[in-house]
């Protein structure tokens, strides 16, 4: 992987986290720094599970690919702040 791609990795990654942020409802206690690390972990894990689908690669937008990506991320930040909250 090219620095370019770490770096959009992480731009996309916070994208990701924070749309996922967006779809938990309430209030989360994690901070930025925590959604853009699940918002990376989730566009990565989305992305290899949408090529094990076949889906990865489409003509125009991957809205399935985006959308398993975000829902990953709201599953991740949503774990993340029940942990957190735990302590």
């Amino acid at each position: 992987m090219e620095i370019s791609g770490i770096i959009s990795a992480i731009i996309i990654g916070a994208i990701i986290g924070v749309l996922g942020r967006l779809v938990v409802p309430g209030r989360q206690h994690i901070g930025l720094l925590w959604t853009i690390v699940v918002g990376i972990v989730a566009a990565l894990l989305g992305s290899a599970i949408a090529a094990g689908f076949g889906v990865a690669d489409t003509k125009g937008p991957d809205w399935v690919e985006w959308f398993i990506q975000i829902a990953l991320a709201a599953f991740g930040v949503s774990a993340l702040d029940r942990a957190k909250s735990r302590r």
